[in-house]
């Protein structure tokens, strides 16, 4: 194996436990959320599948990758 094939994939290797790492952090500071807290969040600010498609941001291309959030074609 030549050096730069050991750099790519030690590089890519480096990655994909960034990534598997900023999931795991992502989970952990996510708060703890009941039933009954969650029925009082979707009255007062109703639920995620009432909003318009240009009211939210689909924010899963960023946590998986990082990088910029799109709005276009997520």
């Amino acid at each position: 194996m030549e050096i730069q094939e050991l750099k790519a994939l030690i590089k890519e290797s480096v990655r994909e436990v960034l990534r598997e790492e900023r999931l795991l952090l992502c989970q952990v500071l996510i708060p703890y959320v009941s039933d009954e807290e969650q029925s009082d969040i979707e009255t007062e600010f109703g639920a995620p599948s009432d909003y318009d498609d240009d009211e939210v941001v689909d924010m899963t291309h960023w946590v998986k990758h990082g990088g910029q959030i799109s709005q276009e074609g997520n």
